[in-house]
This record gives structure tokens, C-alpha cells and sequence, in this order.
């Protein structure tokens, strides 16, 4: 074999490296997600237990990103179903929610929280998965422990930093 032959077979064999490592990158990463909403709750007491139902609407910004698939400053839609039990024995709340980015590609979450509660002042500690989407967000899966703080006149604030893989 020629030197010459052998160095385009290393310069090949470089390409397909570095594709390789190129096609895998951005596959996994992580971000920092500040959300405000406005919720809209109905309340009742049912068999020694205070029983929340309602939306959230609001929006949710990345704070901070690597991985490439989000965005620093980037900017959602969010809507979210609340559905919550309270007892003597703590909370009891899951929220699924779809963010929306500006090209339509949806972004589906699943909150949950054993702690704290729903009123002004309040809020907790909780976990939000990633559980898919569409387009961009095809396939993604992740976690995002998060917080939450009830303001007054039905607004709440949630910061979470998720960990995000696309198989």
C-alpha cells in the first residue's frame, strides 16, 4: 500500500469518527426552566379530603442550556392540568402539562409533588418528567426536580433544571 493510499484510508477513517461523534452530539444535555403561571383552581372537601382540580396557563423560559436542543432564552407556551388531594397525611398533586415553542413542536411534562401546598405563600419541592413530544422533542425523556412558590391572585412560580436523552 502507498503512503498515499494510507493517508486517505486515516483521513476516511477520521470522517467517519468524527461523524459519528458529530450525529451523537446534542442527544443528551440539560437546562434551567423558570415558569410563571396563572392557575385557575376549584376546591372541595370530599371524604376527609381537600380534592384541587383546574388549569395552569402561563409560560416558561430557559434560563440556561447545554446539549444544544434548548435554547438560552428561550421561550414557551405552557398549559397544565392540576389535580391534587390533600389530607391529613400531605399532598398528593400531578400536573401534566404541554409547552409550546414558536414553531409549534410540543413539549410534554409530567409534574408531581408529595409536599407543601397550593396556597399563597406556600408551594414545595417536587419532580417533573419529560415523557416526549412532537417534532424536535420526538422521543426526548428526562427529569426536572423543581420548586414551586404560590404568589397572591392565583399566580405561581416554578425553576426546575432538567437532565434530557433522546434514545
Amino acid at each position: 500500500m502507498t503512503s498515499g493510499r494510507i493517508a486517505g484510508l486515516v483521513v476516511a477513517a477520521l470522517c467517519v469518527i468524527c461523524g459519528a461523534q458529530t450525529a451523537g452530539a446534542g442527544e443528551s444535555g440539560s437546562f434551567e426552566l423558570l415558569e410563571t403561571h396563572v392557575h385557575d383552581y376549584t376546591t372541595l372537601e370530599h371524604a376527609g379530603q381537600t380534592i384541587t382540580g383546574g388549569s395552569l396557563r402561563g409560560t416558561g423560559t430557559i434560563i440556561e442550556s447545554s446539549g444544544g436542543l434548548f435554547a438560552n432564552g428561550e421561550n414557551y407556551t405552557m398549559t397544565c392540568v392540576v389535580y391534587a388531594r390533600k389530607s391529613e397525611t400531605g399532598i398528593d398533586l400531578e400536573v401534566p402539562c404541554v409547552m409550546v415553542d414558536s414553531t409549534g413542536d410540543e413539549l410534554y411534562l409530567l409534574a408531581e409533588r408529595r409536599a407543601g401546598d397550593l396556597e399563597a405563600g406556600g408551594g414545595g419541592q417536587g419532580s417533573q418528567r419529560i415523557v416526549g413530544g412532537t417534532g424536535a422533542y420526538a422521543g426526548v425523556t428526562g427529569d426536572c426536580p423543581y420548586t414551586t412558590s404560590y404568589l397572591p391572585e392565583n399566580w405561581l412560580v416554578s425553576r426546575g433544571t432538567c437532565t434530557w436523552k433522546r434514545p
